[in-house]
Protein backbone atom coordinates (compact mmCIF):
# COMPACT_ATOMS: atom_id res chain seq x y z
CA UNK A 1 0.00 0.00 0.00
CA UNK A 2 1.67 3.45 -0.53
CA UNK A 3 1.48 5.31 2.30
CA UNK A 4 0.40 8.17 0.76
CA UNK A 5 -3.16 6.71 0.28
CA UNK A 6 -4.56 9.27 2.40
CA UNK A 7 -8.53 10.34 1.98
CA UNK A 8 -9.36 13.70 0.93
CA UNK A 9 -12.70 15.19 0.00
CA UNK A 10 -14.49 16.22 -3.19
CA UNK A 11 -13.96 18.49 -5.53
CA UNK A 12 -14.95 22.21 -4.92
CA UNK A 13 -18.16 22.66 -5.19
CA UNK A 14 -18.93 18.95 -5.93
CA UNK A 15 -18.82 17.57 -2.18
CA UNK A 16 -18.38 13.71 -2.13
CA UNK A 17 -19.84 11.43 0.42
CA UNK A 18 -17.54 9.96 2.90
CA UNK A 19 -17.75 6.40 1.17
CA UNK A 20 -17.40 8.14 -2.74
CA UNK A 21 -13.95 10.11 -1.01
CA UNK A 22 -10.72 7.72 -2.80
CA UNK A 23 -8.59 6.30 -0.80
CA UNK A 24 -10.95 4.71 1.05
CA UNK A 25 -9.57 1.92 3.16
CA UNK A 26 -10.92 -2.01 4.23
CA UNK A 27 -10.44 -1.69 7.77
CA UNK A 28 -10.08 -4.55 10.58
CA UNK A 29 -10.37 -4.68 14.42
CA UNK A 30 -8.58 -7.39 16.04
CA UNK A 31 -10.00 -7.00 19.82
CA UNK A 32 -13.42 -5.34 19.28
CA UNK A 33 -13.63 -4.08 22.80
CA UNK A 34 -14.77 -0.69 23.80
CA UNK A 35 -11.95 1.19 22.06
CA UNK A 36 -11.80 -0.90 19.04
CA UNK A 37 -15.48 -0.45 18.34
CA UNK A 38 -15.78 3.34 18.33
CA UNK A 39 -12.64 3.85 16.25
CA UNK A 40 -13.83 1.28 14.16
CA UNK A 41 -17.57 3.35 14.13
CA UNK A 42 -15.65 6.15 13.22
CA UNK A 43 -13.59 5.50 10.64
CA UNK A 44 -16.86 4.37 9.34
CA UNK A 45 -18.58 7.17 9.35
CA UNK A 46 -15.65 8.88 7.68
CA UNK A 47 -15.96 6.68 4.74
CA UNK A 48 -14.15 4.03 5.13
CA UNK A 49 -15.36 -0.03 5.30
CA UNK A 50 -15.09 -1.96 8.73
CA UNK A 51 -15.08 -5.80 6.39
CA UNK A 52 -13.95 -8.14 9.71
CA UNK A 53 -13.02 -7.54 13.71
CA UNK A 54 -12.25 -10.55 15.85
CA UNK A 55 -13.62 -10.59 19.39
CA UNK A 56 -13.60 -13.11 22.18
CA UNK A 57 -15.88 -12.58 24.80
CA UNK A 58 -19.85 -12.88 24.63
CA UNK A 59 -19.92 -9.53 25.10
CA UNK A 60 -17.50 -8.24 22.59
CA UNK A 61 -19.15 -10.27 19.95
CA UNK A 62 -22.46 -8.63 20.38
CA UNK A 63 -20.97 -5.08 20.96
CA UNK A 64 -19.44 -5.68 17.10
CA UNK A 65 -22.63 -6.89 15.69
CA UNK A 66 -24.49 -3.64 17.23
CA UNK A 67 -21.48 -1.37 16.34
CA UNK A 68 -19.88 -2.45 13.33
CA UNK A 69 -22.76 -4.25 11.05
CA UNK A 70 -21.54 -6.21 8.09
CA UNK A 71 -18.28 -6.70 9.45
CA UNK A 72 -17.53 -10.49 9.44
CA UNK A 73 -16.56 -12.17 12.85
CA UNK A 74 -13.30 -13.94 11.90
CA UNK A 75 -9.93 -15.00 13.80
CA UNK A 76 -7.38 -12.46 13.95
CA UNK A 77 -5.07 -13.58 11.26
CA UNK A 78 -8.65 -13.51 8.47
CA UNK A 79 -9.15 -9.56 10.13
CA UNK A 80 -5.53 -9.41 8.98
CA UNK A 81 -5.70 -10.73 5.51
CA UNK A 82 -9.18 -8.86 4.83
CA UNK A 83 -8.12 -5.18 5.81
CA UNK A 84 -5.75 -2.67 4.78
CA UNK A 85 -5.73 -0.73 7.66
CA UNK A 86 -5.56 -3.27 11.05
CA UNK A 87 -6.63 -1.62 14.30
CA UNK A 88 -4.79 -3.82 17.27
CA UNK A 89 -7.36 -2.50 20.06
CA UNK A 90 -6.00 -5.26 22.53
CA UNK A 91 -4.74 -4.85 25.97
CA UNK A 92 -1.13 -3.78 26.89
CA UNK A 93 0.43 -6.96 28.09
CA UNK A 94 -1.29 -8.91 24.84
CA UNK A 95 0.03 -6.14 22.44
CA UNK A 96 3.73 -7.57 21.94
CA UNK A 97 2.79 -11.32 21.77
CA UNK A 98 0.22 -10.52 19.06
CA UNK A 99 2.04 -8.63 16.99
CA UNK A 100 4.81 -11.40 17.07
CA UNK A 101 2.13 -14.48 16.77
CA UNK A 102 0.65 -12.67 13.99
CA UNK A 103 3.77 -12.74 11.76
CA UNK A 104 4.32 -16.20 13.01
CA UNK A 105 1.12 -17.41 11.36
CA UNK A 106 2.92 -16.25 8.08
CA UNK A 107 -0.26 -13.99 7.24
CA UNK A 108 0.27 -11.08 5.10
CA UNK A 109 0.84 -8.26 6.26
CA UNK A 110 3.30 -6.08 3.15
CA UNK A 111 1.58 -2.87 2.85
CA UNK A 112 -0.78 -2.84 5.15
CA UNK A 113 -1.13 -0.09 7.43
CA UNK A 114 -1.45 -1.98 11.62
CA UNK A 115 -1.96 0.38 14.29
CA UNK A 116 -2.22 -0.11 18.08
CA UNK A 117 -3.91 1.94 20.77
CA UNK A 118 -1.77 1.49 23.23
CA UNK A 119 -0.38 4.57 25.36
CA UNK A 120 2.11 2.61 26.37
CA UNK A 121 3.77 0.75 23.38
CA UNK A 122 4.96 3.43 20.18
CA UNK A 123 5.64 1.58 17.29
CA UNK A 124 8.70 -0.60 18.21
CA UNK A 125 5.77 -3.10 19.46
CA UNK A 126 5.09 -3.17 15.86
CA UNK A 127 8.76 -4.00 15.18
CA UNK A 128 8.26 -8.23 13.74
CA UNK A 129 5.10 -6.45 11.46
CA UNK A 130 7.20 -4.21 10.58
CA UNK A 131 10.07 -6.39 9.85
CA UNK A 132 7.39 -8.20 7.38
CA UNK A 133 6.54 -5.17 5.82
CA UNK A 134 3.55 -4.06 7.32
CA UNK A 135 3.46 0.02 8.18
CA UNK A 136 3.19 0.38 11.70
CA UNK A 137 1.33 3.59 13.73
CA UNK A 138 0.57 4.08 17.41
CA UNK A 139 -2.51 6.12 17.79
CA UNK A 140 -3.71 6.11 21.57
CA UNK A 141 -7.08 8.77 22.03
CA UNK A 142 -6.55 9.74 24.89
CA UNK A 143 -10.39 9.50 26.49
CA UNK A 144 -12.73 6.77 28.56
CA UNK A 145 -14.75 4.75 27.15
CA UNK A 146 -17.58 3.27 28.77
CA UNK A 147 -19.26 0.50 25.48
CA UNK A 148 -22.00 3.20 25.32
CA UNK A 149 -22.92 4.24 22.29
CA UNK A 150 -22.22 7.81 22.84
CA UNK A 151 -18.34 6.93 22.70
CA UNK A 152 -17.71 8.02 19.09
CA UNK A 153 -19.01 11.36 20.05
CA UNK A 154 -16.25 11.46 22.58
CA UNK A 155 -13.55 11.11 19.74
CA UNK A 156 -14.44 14.58 18.45
CA UNK A 157 -11.72 17.11 19.47
CA UNK A 158 -10.37 15.07 21.51
CA UNK A 159 -6.06 14.38 21.80
CA UNK A 160 -4.51 10.99 19.99
CA UNK A 161 -1.13 9.93 21.09
CA UNK A 162 0.56 9.44 17.88
CA UNK A 163 4.04 7.79 17.34
CA UNK A 164 4.71 6.68 13.80
CA UNK A 165 7.77 6.92 11.50
CA UNK A 166 8.42 10.16 9.34
CA UNK A 167 6.93 8.34 6.53
CA UNK A 168 3.71 7.96 7.89
CA UNK A 169 3.18 10.61 9.81
CA UNK A 170 0.88 12.33 7.39
CA UNK A 171 -1.10 9.06 7.10
CA UNK A 172 -1.18 8.60 10.73
CA UNK A 173 -2.57 12.64 11.32
CA UNK A 174 -4.94 12.35 8.55
CA UNK A 175 -6.33 9.44 10.20
CA UNK A 176 -6.71 10.88 13.94
CA UNK A 177 -8.13 13.77 11.69
CA UNK A 178 -10.94 12.06 9.82
CA UNK A 179 -12.03 10.36 13.21
CA UNK A 180 -12.35 13.49 14.44
CA UNK A 181 -9.14 13.59 17.13
CA UNK A 182 -6.11 16.10 16.99
CA UNK A 183 -2.82 14.20 16.66
CA UNK A 184 -0.10 15.08 19.30
CA UNK A 185 3.28 13.40 18.61
CA UNK A 186 4.96 11.75 21.24
CA UNK A 187 8.65 9.81 20.89
CA UNK A 188 9.11 6.81 21.36
CA UNK A 189 11.40 6.87 23.92
CA UNK A 190 9.00 9.05 25.62
CA UNK A 191 5.85 6.98 25.49
CA UNK A 192 5.79 5.38 28.74
CA UNK A 193 6.80 8.99 30.51
CA UNK A 194 3.36 10.00 28.54
CA UNK A 195 1.25 7.26 29.70
CA UNK A 196 2.19 7.54 33.29
CA UNK A 197 1.13 11.29 33.31
CA UNK A 198 -2.10 10.41 31.77
CA UNK A 199 -2.72 6.86 33.62
CA UNK A 200 -1.71 8.98 36.81
CA UNK A 201 -4.36 12.15 36.12
CA UNK A 202 -7.19 10.40 34.91
CA UNK A 203 -7.32 7.01 36.99
CA UNK A 204 -6.30 8.03 40.04
CA UNK A 205 -8.38 10.85 40.22
CA UNK A 206 -11.78 8.54 39.94
CA UNK A 207 -9.96 6.96 43.49
CA UNK A 208 -9.53 10.07 45.36
CA UNK A 209 -13.02 11.34 44.12
CA UNK A 210 -14.14 7.66 45.10
CA UNK A 211 -12.51 7.92 48.27
CA UNK A 212 -13.51 11.76 49.09
CA UNK A 213 -17.29 10.39 48.37
CA UNK A 214 -16.90 7.59 51.36
CA UNK A 215 -15.02 9.67 53.80
CA UNK A 216 -17.95 12.02 52.94
CA UNK A 217 -20.77 9.42 53.63
CA UNK A 218 -19.28 8.35 56.91
CA UNK A 219 -19.09 12.32 58.42
CA UNK A 220 -22.94 12.02 57.03
CA UNK A 221 -23.16 13.82 54.35
CA UNK A 222 -26.04 12.31 52.35
CA UNK A 223 -25.10 13.36 48.93
CA UNK A 224 -21.36 13.44 48.89
CA UNK A 225 -21.57 13.74 44.85
CA UNK A 226 -23.46 16.91 45.16
CA UNK A 227 -21.15 18.52 47.00
CA UNK A 228 -18.01 17.44 45.65
CA UNK A 229 -19.68 18.00 42.24
CA UNK A 230 -18.62 22.31 42.25
CA UNK A 231 -15.58 22.04 44.26
CA UNK A 232 -14.10 19.49 41.86
CA UNK A 233 -15.28 21.41 38.78
CA UNK A 234 -13.78 24.44 39.88
CA UNK A 235 -10.52 22.62 41.11
CA UNK A 236 -9.80 21.02 38.26
CA UNK A 237 -10.76 24.60 35.69
CA UNK A 238 -7.67 26.09 38.40
CA UNK A 239 -5.32 23.70 37.58
CA UNK A 240 -5.57 23.04 33.72
CA UNK A 241 -6.10 27.15 33.44
CA UNK A 242 -3.36 28.19 36.24
CA UNK A 243 -1.16 25.02 37.07
CA UNK A 244 0.18 25.17 40.39
CA UNK A 245 -1.32 28.43 41.24
CA UNK A 246 -4.55 27.51 40.80
CA UNK A 247 -3.50 25.74 44.18
CA UNK A 248 -5.76 26.43 47.74
CA UNK A 249 -5.98 24.44 50.53
CA UNK A 250 -4.59 24.26 54.12
CA UNK A 251 -1.38 23.12 52.21
CA UNK A 252 -1.11 26.01 50.49
CA UNK A 253 -1.75 28.13 53.57
CA UNK A 254 0.98 26.15 55.24
CA UNK A 255 -1.84 25.00 58.16
CA UNK A 256 0.17 22.24 59.58
CA UNK A 257 -2.41 22.52 62.75
CA UNK A 258 -4.83 21.18 60.15
CA UNK A 259 -2.92 18.66 58.01
CA UNK A 260 -1.99 16.58 61.13
CA UNK A 261 -5.42 16.77 62.25
CA UNK A 262 -6.39 15.44 58.92
CA UNK A 263 -3.66 12.50 59.29
CA UNK A 264 -5.17 11.69 62.79
CA UNK A 265 -8.68 11.30 61.82
CA UNK A 266 -7.52 9.33 58.60
CA UNK A 267 -5.33 6.96 60.36
CA UNK A 268 -8.56 5.96 62.84
CA UNK A 269 -11.14 5.91 59.49
CA UNK A 270 -9.23 5.17 56.62
CA UNK A 271 -5.57 4.02 57.12
CA UNK A 272 -4.86 3.24 53.50
CA UNK A 273 -5.93 7.03 52.51
CA UNK A 274 -3.95 8.27 55.21
CA UNK A 275 -1.09 7.05 53.34
CA UNK A 276 -2.37 8.44 49.88
CA UNK A 277 -3.25 12.01 51.58
CA UNK A 278 0.70 11.96 53.22
CA UNK A 279 2.26 11.46 49.62
CA UNK A 280 0.24 14.00 47.99
CA UNK A 281 0.09 16.30 50.54
CA UNK A 282 4.11 15.95 50.58
CA UNK A 283 4.18 16.40 46.73
CA UNK A 284 1.93 19.26 46.89
CA UNK A 285 4.07 21.01 49.58
CA UNK A 286 7.50 20.47 47.53
CA UNK A 287 5.50 22.00 44.74
CA UNK A 288 4.10 24.91 46.37
CA UNK A 289 7.57 25.62 47.78
CA UNK A 290 9.34 25.71 44.49
CA UNK A 291 6.45 28.24 43.28
CA UNK A 292 7.11 30.33 46.14
CA UNK A 293 3.74 29.86 47.09
CA UNK A 294 4.70 28.50 50.40
CA UNK A 295 7.36 30.20 52.71
CA UNK A 296 10.16 27.35 53.67
CA UNK A 297 9.53 27.65 57.21
CA UNK A 298 6.15 26.49 56.63
CA UNK A 299 6.75 24.25 54.34
CA UNK A 300 9.17 22.65 57.26
CA UNK A 301 6.05 22.78 59.78
CA UNK A 302 4.09 20.90 56.71
CA UNK A 303 6.71 18.04 56.54
CA UNK A 304 6.91 17.33 60.26
CA UNK A 305 3.12 17.23 60.13
CA UNK A 306 3.52 15.01 56.80
CA UNK A 307 6.43 12.68 59.00
CA UNK A 308 5.92 8.82 59.12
Amino acid sequence: MDPQRTASSGAPGNPARPEDRPARLSVGVVGAGRVGTALGAALAQAGHRVVAAAAVSDRSLRRAEERLPGAALVTPQEVVAAADLVLLTVPDDVLPELAAGLVATDVPVTGKLVAHTSGRYGTAVLDPIARAGGLPLALHPVMTFTGRPDDVNRLSGISFGVTAPDTLRPVAEALVLEMGGEPAWIAEDRRALYHAALAGAANHLVTLVVESMDLLGRAGVPEPGRMLGPLLGASLDNALRLGIDGLTGPVARGDAGTVAGHVAELERVSPEGRGAYVALARLTADRALAAGLLKPEDAERLLEALAD
